[in-house]
């Protein structure tokens, strides 16, 4: 695919709203698209702005399995399966302590979490000693 294809894809997936392909437009050919900034609409420059800055910043996206399970929780919190939930993520302590994976849970979830102590509590500040 040669640069012309790749801006005219990106740009026509940034119109449609389809963020996922245009995520794997940017993440496939970071490169040549911030050579060319200039070419892209507007929108498809903040987001490969946001991707240049979060891979300087040294942040691994999220994969695919990581999303499907992040999905996975979010729908056992919405139904308020317990027992399903901590069976779940048992074994993916990882995906939990990172700061952007918390953003994708639902409100559901990240009650139920917190309240587990699963995840930290959001707002929960440390009490400063007095001297």
């Amino acid at each position: 695919m040669n640069i012309n294809e790749v801006i005219s894809k990106l740009n026509e997936s940034i119109d449609e709203l389809d963020l996922v392909s245009s995520r794997r437009y940017i993440e496939q050919n970071m490169d040549i698209l911030n050579n060319n900034k200039n070419l892209l609409k507007s929108n498809a420059r903040v987001l490969l702005d946001f991707f240049t800055n979060s891979l300087e910043a040294g942040v691994k996206p999220l994969n695919r399995q990581e999303l499907s399970t992040i999905h996975s929780i979010n729908t056992y919190a919405s139904r308020f399966d317990l027992r399903g939930l901590k069976v779940f993520i048992k074994g993916k302590e990882n995906l939990l302590l990172r700061a952007d994976a918390i953003q994708y849970l639902n409100a559901d979830a990240k009650i139920i979490l917190e309240g587990m102590g699963a995840i930290e509590k959001s707002g929960q500040s440390v009490p400063v000693p007095k001297v």
